[in-house]
Order: structure tokens, then sequence, then C-alpha cells
């Protein structure tokens, strides 16, 4: 199953015959999902087949879903407003009688201001015939179009999410092999501290060095931190293998990941063992950021 990002962006037109539309959707990083609809006045009863088209497809991420109309020329409606209409005839018959003068003719009423109102059809009148199934259809290709543009976007973040894995891998690997961890590496160290501060005629009991030596190692012992490590690397190769919707569980294991590389550097006793559980954090921490764009 492919990976997703939550992140994308998708354009559908459409028109019919009384108007013209374009759908534009934005898809950015969320907890869960949430879609925002901005529809034109009159197409709100649109919204819960538009929403359960959109829950079929995604499962997280904030969708910003704007619907844009325009009328087609000679899309208007003609109303005759006969209130204004009958208060004029009222008029023009008292004005005749007090004038000696005749009533005005037809063209001449209507041409009057307020006695004819010209008003673009409604959005909503969409509704009305085959252009409410239109918009939805076209909304859902959009949906469709999106999903591509979030599953590319997830291709190309699973292989840099993949590079870092095998960074991980890498020095958690070079944590392993390290001589610094051995017994011996630290007795030789602390040998030449103790040189150091007492001066180099002062004599030191080999034994109790030894024992010295072994409880030091033992309390900077990272073995099982380092089997973490490597048993969360390969949990995380496996959830991009599996796909689907696996941000939260990634994201999840991005923790845990830095919890284990943060004991590492705490315990360590070792310059090099210090800077590769550096690098590790370093590069776990830009794990996480990507990995939070994840579906």
């Amino acid at each position: 199953m492919a990976v997703s990002s939550m992140t994308g962006f998708a354009r559908t037109e459409g028109a019919g015959e009384a108007s013209s539309w374009f759908w534009e959707l934005r898809s950015v990083n969320g907890k869960g999902f949430d879609l925002r609809l901005r529809l034109p006045p009159g197409l709100e009863a649109l919204e819960p087949k538009l929403r359960a088209l959109a829950v079929e497809r995604f499962t997280r991420g904030t969708v910003h879903a704007s619907l844009t109309m325009t009328r087609q020329q000679g899309a208007v409606e003609v109303r005759l407003n006969e209130a204004v209409l009958q208060q004029v005839v009222k008029a023009a018959k008292r004005a005749a009688e007090l004038t000696g003068g005749t009533m005005p003719d037809t063209s001449s009423l209507l041409g009057l201001r307020g006695v004819l109102e010209i008003a673009e059809t409604e959005a909503g009148s969409a509704l009305a015939g085959i252009e409410g199934e239109a918009l939805i259809a076209d909304f859902a290709r959009a949906l469709g179009e999106l999903q591509v543009a979030r599953r590319s976007e997830g291709e190309r973040l699973k292989v840099i999410v993949a590079d870092q894995i095998d960074e991980i891998e890498r020095l958690t690997e070079k944590v392993e092999i390290s001589p610094a961890r051995s017994v011996e590496a630290i007795r030789a160290r602390i040998g030449e501290q103790l040189v150091r501060l007492a001066g180099s005629e002062q004599k030191f009991d080999p034994d109790r060095l030894h024992q010295e030596a072994v409880l030091i190692a033992t309390r900077a012992d990272v073995e099982e931190e380092l089997k973490r490590l490597s048993a969360h690397v390969a949990a995380g190769r496996d959830l991009l293998n599996a796909g689907g919707a696996i941000g939260r569980k990634f994201d999840f294991l991005a923790q845990e990941f830095q919890r284990e590389a943060n004991t590492l550097c705490s315990k360590s006793n070792d310059v090099a063992i210090t800077e590769a559980g550096l690098a590790l954090k370093v590069r776990i921490d830009q794990m996480r950021e990507q990995v939070q764009n994840l579906e």
C-alpha cells in the first residue's frame, strides 16, 4: 500500500447550462481529518454529501475546499414588481385627472425605476436540476486528484525517511562496535586520569583499577539501548513497507527513537560515543519532522 502525505493541492473545473465553476482543494497537516468548506450562498444543502465523499478517501489532514461559481451570460431573471407598478398606475391616473393629460403607455411604465427588477440567478438554483449532481461529481474528481497529489508527496517522503533510518542504523552500529565500550579501554582511561592527577610516580593496584573499570563499564553499558534502537529501525522499515495511514504510528516510534538516543548520551563515558549519540538525536529529530507530514 502506498504512503501518503497530508499535504497536496487539486483543482477541477466544470460547467452547466446556467453557470461554470471550479473547485480548489488544499490539504495541510492535522491530527485528525477536518474538511473546511467554502460554498456560495444557496449551496449549503450539498455539504453532507461532500463531507461523506471526503471521509471515504482521507483519515488525516485538514482539507480546505472552496467552490467558485460564475454565471453564464444570460443567466438572469427579470421580475415585475407588481406592487410598485400598481402605485405608479394609480399616480399616473391621478396626474391625468389633475392635468387633463393621457395615461402613459406600457413601455413607459416598464421603463420607470423599480417596476422591473433584474437579478442574477442564485447559485442555489443549481440544486434544482442536474448542476447539483455535476458539482458533487467534480468535487469527487478533485478529491481523487488530491489523493494522487498526496500519494506522490508521500512517496517522496518515504525515500527521505528510509534514508534517515539507514543513517540511524549506521550510527547505532558505530556505537556498537566502538572499542571505547570495552573494560580494557575504560581501565586505560582511568589509569591515564589518575596519573595526571596523582603524578607518574604513584603506583596503583591493577586489580582495584580493573574492578573500578568494570563498575564504570556496567553503569555506562548501552547494550539495551542499542538493541532497542535496532528493533526500532526494523519497525520503521516495516511501517514504510506496509504503507497506508502510518503517520500516527511512525510519530510514536520516532519518540521511542529519541528516548533511546537520550539515554545513550546520558550513559556515555567517551567522546566518540557521545558524538555519535548527538548525531543520532539530530537525525532522529529530522526524521520526526518528515514523519509528521505522513497521513
